[in-house]
C-alpha cells in the first residue's frame, strides 16, 4: 500500500487588493510668486499636480481648487531661492505642499488621501 505523505506549505500570503489607477489634478495656471530673498527680487514658477487613487478624493480636489491655490501660494512665497537650489530643499517643499494639500481637505470635512505632490515644472530666477 502506498502512504501519502502530508506535505508542509508555507501558510499562504494574503492577497492585498490590486491598487486602483494613479489619477492625478492638474493645478492650472501654474504658481507664479515672489521669493522671499531679502538681497534681490526672484521668482518662482512651479506647475503642480496631485496624484490620488480615490475618486472622493478627485472631486474634492477639484472643488477646493481656489482653496488649494491660495494655502500653495502662501507655501511658495516663504521660499527663497537658496533653499530651492538643492534637491533636498524642493523635496522638502513637496512634503509641505503635501501637508498643506491635505490639511486643505480634512479642513473641508473631505477625503485627503492626496499621495503625493508633482513638480512638472520648477523655475526660480
Amino acid at each position: 500500500m502506498w502512504q501519502a505523505r502530508a506535505v508542509a506549505k508555507a501558510p499562504a500570503k494574503p492577497v492585498q487588493p490590486a491598487k486602483a489607477p494613479a489619477q492625478y489634478y492638474a493645478l492650472d495656471p501654474a504658481f507664479v510668486v515672489n521669493l522671499a530673498d531679502a538681497d534681490t527680487v526672484r521668482y518662482l514658477q512651479a506647475d503642480v499636480q496631485l496624484m490620488t487613487r480615490d475618486p472622493a478624493t478627485l472631486s474634492a480636489l477639484q472643488q477646493q481648487a481656489p482653496a488649494l491655490r491660495n494655502r500653495l501660494l502662501l507655501l511658495f512665497g516663504q521660499q527663497t531661492a537658496q533653499s530651492l537650489a538643492e534637491r533636498r530643499g524642493k523635496e522638502r517643499l513637496q512634503q509641505q505642499a503635501l501637508a498643506e494639500v491635505r490639511a486643505v481637505l480634512k479642513g473641508e470635512g473631505g477625503p485627503d488621501k492626496v499621495e503625493a505632490v508633482y513638480f512638472t515644472s520648477l523655475v526660480t530666477q
